[in-house]
């Protein structure tokens, strides 16, 4: 009796499916050609799993992707209240969205810390990117390196606020001398979005570049993450 139950189910299931618009229908796509043929809003739509009786997924895919002007990296910001506004997004399909978000910031993690040597400023963001750059608050760190600019350690130096966090040069070089470093990079994110650097990121890089001459233990770089992208201060020549 619960075999014959559970075979018309699945065939309910598959009459529904077979009657989706081609907009409806991600999954099909995913399987008849390949990942890299779904577009972000159609990779979500799978998430989502399926839309109202008045928006397809896809669709609603499309309205949460356009409220962060389709930028996976803000829509990683996004917590359960703030996907929950969208209409057919309840808790479970917002925990599934920071779910997959998440899967992926690891990934990159994982894909960077196989970096082992930073050879240039892309390297370093590389390590950094999945740290840092979804956050929804500024956070300081340091990367610390041997004299073959061999990774020792990644550390966070302070946490601030949306607008800013304090760097303090007395803690970054205690920390830097305390682990035998040759040499280190500063990095800190914008969840602004905004790469430019302020005039406080341009007078904390300037002071640790000084203290880094005076105690031979030199400030390779300073970056600045931000929305998926990156500032480096030794690439446009201000370190």
């Amino acid at each position: 009796m619960e075999k014959h139950k559970s075979s018309a189910y699945t065939a309910r299931q598959i009459r529904g499916i077979k009657s989706w618009a081609e907009d409806d229908r991600p999954r099909e796509k995913l399987l008849a050609k390949s990942r890299k043929a779904l577009s972000d809003a159609e990779l979500l739509a799978i998430v989502v799993g399926s839309g109202t009786s008045n928006h397809s997924a896809v669709e609603i895919s499309r309205t949460i992707l356009g409220s962060v002007s389709n930028n996976l990296a803000e829509l990683a910001k996004l917590g359960v209240p703030e996907l929950m506004r969208f209409k057919g997004i309840g808790t479970a399909r917002a925990s599934n969205i920071m779910a997959v978000m998440e899967l992926g910031r690891r990934r990159r993690l994982a894909e960077g810390l196989k970096k082992s040597i930073i050879s240039c400023s892309r390297d370093a963001f590389e390590i950094m990117e999945p740290i840092i750059g979804d956050l929804s608050h500024e956070e300081f760190w340091l990367i610390l390196l041997n004299r073959g600019h061999r990774i020792q350690r990644t550390v966070c130096i302070s946490e601030g606020s949306v607008s800013g966090t304090v760097a303090d040069p007395k803690k970054i070089f205690k920390l830097a001398l305390e682990n035998n470093a040759s040499a280190l990079i500063l990095c800190h994110n914008h969840p602004s979005g905004q790469l430019s650097p302020s005039p406080n990121d341009q007078r904390i890089t300037r002071k640790c570049k000084e203290a880094g001459l005076f105690l031979d233990l030199p400030v390779l770089d300073h970056l600045i993450v931000a929305g998926g992208r990156f500032f480096s201060f030794a690439d446009e020549g201000m370190i």
